[in-house]
């Protein structure tokens, strides 16, 4: 279906810390043409941030930020197709990402199994988020992770990533 609606690029003073917030929204219709668009809206975001707001994104966290949203589009594909919102924020070293999806059943990771084929999606965000939530709403469910954006400081729940 498409791209529904986005709001551009805001910037606001965060209360108290000095540091200014930069955030970005996209709506859509969530089939699996659209998680390329959702990876392209991030890869975007985080270009604008980096060119026209001077935030540091390094490389490694624009392709960890890329991977966790297709991952979280991807779920929201198979287990909760049609409205989803994507917000995005950045907040000092730290991007959030939040999606919001009408599915009512929340999210869990399966055990470790390594002769299982597919099905990886929330270990790989787990392993590479600093934190992880999930929260229900009235309608659905909102996930929300953080990204460290800060070079060599990339660690997920479990502790620094080992690549």
């Amino acid at each position: 279906m498409g791209l529904l609606t986005t709001t551009h690029g805001t910037e606001q003073d965060t209360p108290g810390s000095g540091t200014a917030v930069v955030a970005d929204s996209a709506a859509y219709d969530m089939d699996s043409e659209q998680i390329s668009c959702a990876r392209d809206f991030v890869r975007g975001f985080l270009s604008d941030a980096r060119a026209r707001r001077g935030v540091d994104v390094p490389a490694r966290s624009m392709d960890i930020a890329q991977l966790v949203v297709s991952e979280l589009a991807t779920n929201v594909c198979k287990y909760a197709p049609g409205p989803c919102l994507l917000d995005l924020e950045v907040d000092g070293g730290l991007l959030g990402i939040t999606m919001w999806d009408s599915g009512a059943v929340l999210p869990s990771a399966l055990g470790a199994d390594p002769s299982r084929a597919g099905q990886h999606g929330l270990e790989i965000v787990l392993a590479v988020c600093q934190s992880f939530q999930v929260r229900r709403e009235p309608v659905g469910k909102r996930v929300r992770v953080q990204i460290s954006l800060l070079e060599g400081r990339d660690a997920g729940p479990a502790g620094p990533t080992p690549w």
